[in-house]
């Protein structure tokens, strides 16, 4: 028994939709870690991964770990600072994937999880 990882960063190309790879990858996956950051919401990708992530911890189970690397837990949980600018370019996207990433950030935002601030966790 033992862990296997996987990395979403690997072959991705920008502009690219998300790999079906990667989506079965969160299915089977029992432990999600998101490390949310500054430009994180500024990631279609990123918004895209975190709404598969949520809905698989409520349809499955998923154990979801956030890392707040820099950003302030509730800048997640409610779309503001970085989070609250990247969602104002966001005007062409339909407005029903604008709420499910609001939705899934709001319940990651209400995780409990790690503060990592000047490289400490606090």
């Amino acid at each position: 028994m033992g862990i296997d990882t996987f990395r979403d960063d690997e072959g991705l190309e920008r502009g690219r939709e998300i790999q079906p790879s990667l989506l079965k990858a969160i299915e089977d996956s029992m432990i999600s870690v998101v490390v949310f950051s500054e430009n994180y919401a500024h990631s279609k990708w990123c918004l895209d991964e975190l709404d598969k992530i949520m809905q698989c911890s409520r349809e499955k189970g998923q154990k979801v770990l956030p890392i707040f690397y820099h950003v302030d837990r509730s800048d997640v949980r409610k779309q503001t600072g970085s989070f609250g600018e990247a969602f104002a370019r966001y005007g062409n996207i339909t407005e029903e994937r604008v709420l499910r990433w609001r939705a899934a950030l709001t319940e990651a935002g209400g995780l409990s999880g790690w503060h990592v601030q000047h490289g400490h966790v606090i």
